[in-house]
């Protein structure tokens, strides 16, 4: 025991350390847990941040401006909105194997026929309407669609079509696809994916070690340096993450109450008063742990900022009351939803507006949870009317108008299918989740978007 002490302290004083310094050519990023990376079943921010690094999309989508820009497509045309070609540039897959026109048709294939069991299977299913879709030369994708839709290239971002090589598509090892996937983007994986993995790159030189760790643990080793970036910041360090280097983006998703479209809620003045009556905010600081932003329009952020306002997302419970009585509305009602909020939302509708509110299924809304694939309009407006069960035939000729323009022309005949649910209200929107990251000093070029989180490929460390 007493050499063992001596020997410590000569360590400390001769300023000698026992642990291996890092690896310069080695970033380190702490992760959540991963539930999959076929990227047709990607069902969490971990697994879509480390599918994007494992791949490179068709299309690639840029938050800042709302646009689209080729990445593995070297262009995404269209005459009509309704046959497109989508031209492919030179692509290889981490096994060796060539990346054609027939991986993504023969994918997509594989996706569509995976209906209900991976989400993904929406894109294909719902979203884009093909009547054909077809591989003329290895170079070229053909599709041809039942209408026109201009937001085809937006839809060709979605990570569920990324392209799979032949061995699973002829195996269909799922499952052992998900733990060892197979990718055409700039970084391979090692090995197989166990709690964690170490991403090489394809080209150069540099790996990225991925750690799951908690949100806490990954917060306080990225504030000391232990590792160089945190994905994930927990709601009790969130007021401190405000003073460290630090970056926030919309998820691909959002919350809304769902009403009733019959009985005592199929009058659009009760839906006002009940959204009027959510105090979004006490929400967000309190049991959502500052994990969201408060709704200020009906779409998600995700799908790009819009201008305007959003008179059910505000809080006003004075107005919220005056409108129930109003409406002629009595008697007590239900709020469904299995979260640790609603109890608490229900607190809040029955002391605003007077009425009791039981946390049980029933007559009133329920909590609806909306996760995106894609990032164009078209995709929450269309789940959202088919969630509600609104048929209004003036909002689906908008909802035809805006999906038929080129995508350019599109954002303002979006707003106005939008602006009709906001009056007519049958969703009305709560928040949407956003991500954190915090990193130290040493380490830069960290940004996000809302499909993919973090892109691992623009970090750096000094």
């Amino acid at each position: 025991m007493r050499l063992a002490a001596l020997l410590a302290a000569a360590l400390v004083l001769t300023g000698c350390s026992t642990s291996t310094p890092p690896d310069p050519d080695v970033l380190t990023v702490g992760v959540g847990p991963v539930s999959s990376l076929l990227p047709a079943d990607l069902r969490d921010q971990a697994g879509r941040m480390v599918a994007a690094a494992l791949w490179t999309p068709l299309v690639g989508y840029d938050p800042a401006t709302g646009k689209t820009t080729p990445a593995a497509a070297e262009s995404v045309t269209s005459d009509d909105q309704v046959t497109w070609t989508v031209k492919l540039r030179p692509g290889t897959f981490h096994d060796g194997t060539p990346v054609t026109a027939k991986s993504y048709v023969d994918t997509w294939d594989a996706v569509r026929l995976a209906a209900g069991s991976w989400p993904g299977a929406s894109v294909l299913q719902e979203t884009l309407p093909a009547k054909e879709i077809t591989a003329p030369d290895p170079s070229t994708i053909k599709i041809v669609l039942h209408r026109p839709f201009g937001q085809v290239p937006a839809v060709l971002a979605a990570q569920a079509l990324y392209p799979l090589p032949e061995s699973v598509l002829k195996s269909k090892d799922w499952a052992g696809f998900a733990l060892n996937p197979i990718g055409n983007g700039p970084f391979k994986l090692a090995g197989r994916w166990d709690h964690g993995g170490e991403l090489v790159k394809v080209a150069g030189t540099g790996k990225v070690k991925l750690q799951v760790l908690d949100p806490e643990i990954q917060y306080d080793q990225a504030k000391s340096g232990e590792i160089d970036l945190a994905t994930t910041v927990p709601g009790s360090r969130h007021d401190a993450m405000h003073s460290e280097l630090h970056a926030m983006w919309a998820l691909p998703g959002a919350t809304y109450l769902k009403f009733p479209a019959t009985g005592r809620f199929a009058d659009a003045t009760v839906r006002h008063a009940f959204a009027m009556a959510v105090d979004r905010d006490a929400l967000e600081a309190g049991p959502l742990a500052h994990q969201v932003d408060p709704a200020r329009s009906l779409l998600p952020p995700a799908t790009g900022e819009r201008s305007g306002t959003c008179r059910p997302c505000t809080h006003d419970p004075a107005a919220a009351k005056n409108l129930l009585a109003q409406s002629g509305f009595t008697g007590a009602t239900t709020l469904y939803g299995e979260t640790q909020w609603t109890p608490i939302l229900a607190t809040q509708l029955q002391s605003t507006l007077g009425v009791e509110v039981a946390v049980k299924p029933g007559d009133g809304p329920s909590v609806l949870e909306l996760s995106l694939q894609t990032v164009s309009p078209h995709e929450p407006l269309a789940a959202l009317a088919k969630a509600a069960g609104y048929t209004d035939p003036g909002f689906a000729d908008l909802l035809a108008t805006a999906d038929a323009a080129p995508a350019a022309d599109s954002p303002p005949l979006y707003r106005l299918a939008e602006n009709q649910l906001l009056r007519d209200l049958p969703v009305a929107p709560l928040w949407s989740g956003h991500g954190h990251a915090v990193w130290p000093l040493k380490v830069s070029g960290v940004k996000a978007n809302p499909l993919t989180g973090v892109d691992l490929t623009s970090v750096t460390r000094h």
